[in-house]
C-alpha cells in the first residue's frame, strides 16, 4: 500500500466563534499519497530480481602464486577476486590481473562448494582471463548487448569483496567510452564507467542490467575517488573469451619497436600535410624484427600504419590486431624532414610472461 503524508487541513473561515462541526473540520486529517513510493517499489523489484536471477552464477576466486612461497615452502596465499558462469560445460570468466601468474586457483560456487579451476587463457591486455571448472548443476548467466547501454541506466554489480562473498551494490551508467591504461601499459578502450561501488575483491565480477543480463565485467576502480568505476563491455569479452578458448591467448600483431607519442614539427607536419602534429617515435628497434627488415631506424617518427592515421602509441596499437598477422602494410614515417613509405610485414607478438 503507498505510503501516504498526513496534512492538517488549516482552520475553516467562520463568522463568530467555532461550531462542533467546525471543530471537527479542522481536526479532520487529508491523506496525500507519495507520489515517489511506486518508483521506489519498481526500483527495488528490478534489482531484487536482477540479483535473484545473477547470483547463482557468482563465483568467489582465491589464488595462490608460485613466485612467493610461506614457511613450508607452499605456495602461499596470493589475491582473491570474483567472477561468474558464462557457459553451463563450466567455463568461468574474471580478470586477469586476478589470476595472472598463478599455480593454484579455487573457486568457491555460489551453494558453497570450492573447486579447483584450470586457466585456459587470459590477456593482460584487455584484462579478462577464462577458467574452466568441472562440476555438475552449474548455472550460467546470459550475456546482454552492452553497446545498447545508455548513461543513467541503472546497473548491479555482485561481487566478493575483501571476501564477502555475493555482496551486491546498485548505481547507475555514468558514462560510456571511457579508456584506462591496463597493467600491460596498454589502453583498454570503450568501458563503462559506473557509480555501482567496488571494492577489491570485486574484480572479475558481472556488471548487470536490470533485465539480469550482464552488460560488464568489473575491472577497476579510481582510488581515492568516490563513484568511479569501471567495468569492461560484455561484447568485448564475448568477443576475447571465445579467443582465448580456442588459443589459450589472444594473437597480435607485433613490429618489434619500441615508441611514444612525440610531436612532429609544425613545418614538416604542414609541408607534408599531415593529419597530425604527433606521431610514435621509435626510440628502439629489434634486431632482424619486422620492422627492422622494412628500414624502420631509431628516430623515425610513424605517422601512418596501413592508410590510417597515427597519431599515438594506442593508435598504433589498435591498428595491430590478429588480421595483421602476416599482412604486408604500408608504413609512412617521417625521417629528419622528409616522408618516406615503408613495407613491412608484422610477425606474431610473444606470449605475455608469467
Amino acid at each position: 500500500m503507498p505510503r501516504a503524508l498526513a496534512v492538517l487541513d488549516p482552520d475553516p473561515p467562520g463568522e463568530g466563534g467555532s461550531s462542533s462541526a467546525g471543530s471537527a473540520e479542522a481536526s479532520r486529517s487529508a491523506v496525500v499519497p507519495f507520489p515517489d513510493a511506486p518508483l521506489i517499489d519498481a526500483y527495488s523489484r528490478a534489482v531484487v530480481g536482477a540479483v535473484e536471477a545473477v547470483s547463482p552464477s557468482v563465483v568467489g576466486i582465491q589464488v595462490r602464486s608460485a613466485r612467493s612461497r610461506d614457511r613450508s615452502g607452499q605456495p602461499a596465499a596470493g589475491g582473491a577476486g570474483s567472477g561468474f558462469v558464462f557457459a553451463p560445460d563450466g567455463f568461468l570468466l574474471t580478470n586477469s590481473h586476478v589470476v595472472h601468474g598463478a599455480s593454484e586457483i579455487a573457486v568457491t560456487l555460489h551453494d558453497g562448494r570450492t573447486l579447483d579451476a584450470r586457466l585456459v587463457g587470459d590477456d593482460p591486455d584487455t584484462d579478462l582471463a577464462v577458467l574452466r571448472v568441472q562440476a555438475g548443476g552449474l548455472v550460467a548467466v546470459g550475456l546482454g548487448d552492452s553497446r545498447a547501454l545508455r548513461v543513467g541506466q541503472l546497473v548491479i554489480a555482485i561481487g566478493s569483496p575483501y571476501g564477502f562473498q555475493q555482496t551486491v551494490t546498485s548505481g547507475v551508467v555514468s558514462a560510456l567510452g571511457r579508456s584506462l591504461r591496463s597493467r600491460s601499459g596498454r589502453l583498454m578502450d570503450n568501458l563503462i564507467q559506473t557509480d555501482a561501488a567496488l571494492n577489491p575483491g570485486n574484480s572479475g565480477g558481472p556488471l548487470v542490467s536490470s533485465s539480469a543480463e550482464v552488460v560488464g565485467v568489473n575491472t577497476a576502480v579510481i582510488v581515492p575517488a568516490q563513484g568511479i568505476c569501471f567495468a569492461i563491455p560484455a561484447h568485448t569479452a564475448v568477443s576475447v573469451a571465445a579467443r582465448l578458448i580456442r588459443d589459450g591467448r589472444i594473437r597480435r600483431a607485433f613490429l618489434g619497436v619500441g615508441g611514444q607519442t612525440a610531436p612532429v614539427p609544425r613545418a614538416v607536419a604542414r609541408f607534408h600535410r599531415l593529419p597530425a602534429e604527433t606521431g610514435v617515435l621509435v626510440v628502439s628497434v629489434e634486431d632482424e624484427g619486422p620492422a627492422a627488415v622494412a628500414g624502420l631506424v631509431e628516430g623515425d617518427v610513424i605517422v601512418a600504419f596501413a592508410g590510417e592515421p597515427v597519431a599515438t602509441i594506442d593508435d598504433l596499437h589498435r591498428q595491430l590486431g590478429e588480421s595483421r598477422i602476416g599482412a604486408r602494410a604500408e608504413m609512412k614515417i617521417v625521417r629528419r624532414t622528409e616522408t618516406k613509405t615503408l613495407a613491412v610485414v608484422p610477425g606474431e607478438s610473444k606470449p605475455p610472461s608469467s
